[in-house]
């Protein structure tokens, strides 16, 4: 059936009996025009009913949409930081927590952005047509991920710099022969028992050819950037390439599998804006972020393999290898790899798999700003080729600060404030704003119109109360628990760790910042404009007529 939604103060011009469906209306632009069905036992709106409208495009084949959000949720990460948080809180012991937190929080936040980003078919700012007051949220994911394109795509170009140089015979970090090495440099296996465990560095003056592979190329601020250009030509490919005091044990496992599943970025919600109405994005929820916590188990034990083997080899505790992040993949790991046999063949996979998890992320991260912008401005829609290219261009030119003589000092900076509590906070105002001021009920019919089941209790109960209390209370302790910023024996001046956090809160701040804006330019008293923010675009009719449901106990109350 068609219905004409209209502006309270607009009427059709005729509506008699024999009034067609063609019919003219006055003030035809204040008019809106949409096809209403019965779909799954709930009315529904399906499309606005406009000429210069388009439809949205949709995903080629179901596998396109699922290998895409999996290549965007198995990242570095599960390579270079889950194996060393097993290890330090007990191996075994920390999937107890880490498996608790991935069913009360994990999948709940995973499936909500899914399925958010599929009924609606917005991007992560205008998606939130559904609570108008926390747009700002949008805009919030938006630039956490713009801040983590400036350094993402560096990690890359480590990884594209190691696989060029690993196409030789000899690997240039098997040996000390080489025009870059210091007089540190010493052979590996005339050091066994003496490991100091801080990136292999054997003593304090000696060095491992891994180590000095990694500090001397440009990868570590202790050098001249003579050889800078390598890394900018890796990073410029990959412009091109896109163009085309708690228990820390809990801590741990609970940032872990947030930041391992990727909710909160608008990532999710920009892929899931492009399935068809109808997709089950549960079962893709479950799947998706199953297979990302076995890619972890998986890499665990290939990671704890090689641990164990470089213990053996130099006659050392496992204690005094391990470690993670950058020293684990590019210092620790081709120094293993160099001990085999067919070295320069692992290498090149190993540096391959390195390459293909950072572009799947990093894609993920540039497809949430591209949609999330283009979908809330129509001029960047319209030249989105242009918006792209300046997108990925602009990251590329600020990411050149992290390959400069102290540059990791700055990656390190992004790395710690720009995705830390910032995207914590963002995710913790979006389970308020779909679960409590759009309503958990109101969120469920949504789900049983696009797939003809609603939620049961425990993801309705995981929605209002679990995940907002879980994010809550890991955002208070990581604000708590935060300590001075250090690179290895580098501390960071108090400076650089007030400007971390001008970095973090630049992207907080946006949510209350909106919130002013959308109050003070709502026009209307002071009840119509608290209502006009919190009821759903295509409900401010109802505004009018002094029916909102924000404001009567009883949707508060609703699972």
């Amino acid at each position: 059936m068609l219905l004409a939604r209209m502006n309270p103060q607009v009427q059709p011009e005729n509506s008699g009996a024999d009034a067609g469906p063609e019919q003219p209306l006055r003030a035809r632009k204040t008019a809106e025009l949409l096809v209403v069905k019965e779909r799954n036992g709930v009315q529904c709106l399906l499309a606005p009913r406009d000429g210069d409208a388009q439809p949205r495009e949709t995903w080629g084949k179901k596998i396109d949409f699922l290998l895409s959000v999996v290549g965007f949720a198995v990242d570095l990460a599960n390579v270079w930081r889950f194996p060393y948080l097993c290890y330090k809180n007990g191996g075994g012991a920390f999937l107890i927590p880490y498996t608790l937190f991935l069913i009360i929080a994990g999948m709940p936040l995973f499936y909500m952005e899914l399925a958010l980003g599929q009924y609606n078919r917005e991007g992560a700012a205008t998606v939130w047509k559904i609570c108008p007051f926390f747009k700002g949220v949008g805009y919030a994911v938006i630039l956490i991920a713009l801040y983590v394109g400036f350094y993402y795509n560096v990690i890359i170009a480590w990884s594209l710099y190691y696989l060029f140089s690993s196409f030789t015979l000899n690997l240039p970090w098997t040996d000390c022969g080489h025009t870059w090495n210091s007089p540190n440099c010493t052979d590996p296996k005339l050091l066994n028992g003496s490991v100091l465990g801080n990136h292999t560095k054997y003593s304090k003056y000696k060095f491992t050819p891994a180590a000095e592979f990694y500090e001397v190329l440009d990868l570590h601020p202790p050098v001249f950037i003579h050889d800078s250009h390598g890394l900018l030509t890796c990073l410029w490919s990959i412009v091109v390439i896109k163009f085309s005091n708690t228990s820390p044990v809990w801590i741990d496992a609970a940032t872990q599998i947030f930041f391992s599943l990727g909710a909160g970025f608008g990532v999710l919600i920009a892929f899931a804006s492009y399935n068809k109405f109808d997709n089950n994005c549960y079962r893709d929820a479950l799947l998706t972020s199953s297979i990302n916590c076995i890619t972890s188990f998986v890499s665990g034990f290939a990671i704890f393999s090689i641990l164990g083997y470089m213990a053996h080899e130099h006659k050392v505790n496992i204690e005094d290898v391990a470690t993670e992040g950058a020293g684990l993949v590019f210092i620790l790991y081709p120094e293993a790899i160099s001990t085999l046999s067919g070295s320069t063949f692992w290498a090149v996979v190993f540096f391959i798999m390195l390459l293909a998890l950072g572009l799947d992320s990093s894609m993920g991260g540039m497809e949430a700003i591209i949609t999330g912008l283009a979908d809330d401005f129509q001029v960047l829609k319209r030249h989105r080729k242009l918006f792209t290219f300046g997108v990925t261009f602009g990251t590329f030119l600020l990411a050149l600060f992290c390959i400069t003589k102290g540059g990791i000092y700055v990656l390190t900076l992004l790395d710690t404030f720009a995705a830390g509590t910032s995207i914590l906070f963002a995710v913790l105002m979006e389970a308020i704003g779909v679960s409590w001021f759009y309503g958990v009920d109101r969120f469920s019919n949504d789900i049983q119109q696009m797939m003809g089941f609603r939620p049961g209790l425990y993801w309705r109960l995981c929605w209002k109360f679990v995940s907002p209390a879980f994010l809550l209370f890991v955002v208070v302790v990581s604000i708590i628990n935060f300590k001075p910023l250090t690179y290895d024996d580098y501390i960071f001046p108090p400076w650089a760790n007030w400007v971390g956090w001008g970095i973090a809160l630049s992207s907080m701040v946006l949510v209350p910042i909106y919130v002013i804006y959308k109050f003070l330019s709502t026009q209307g008293s002071l009840w119509e404009r608290l209502a006009y923010g919190i009821t759903p675009e295509n409900e401010h009719h109802l505004v009018a007529q002094r029916d909102v449901r924000q404001f009567q106990l009883q949707h508060w109350l609703a699972i």
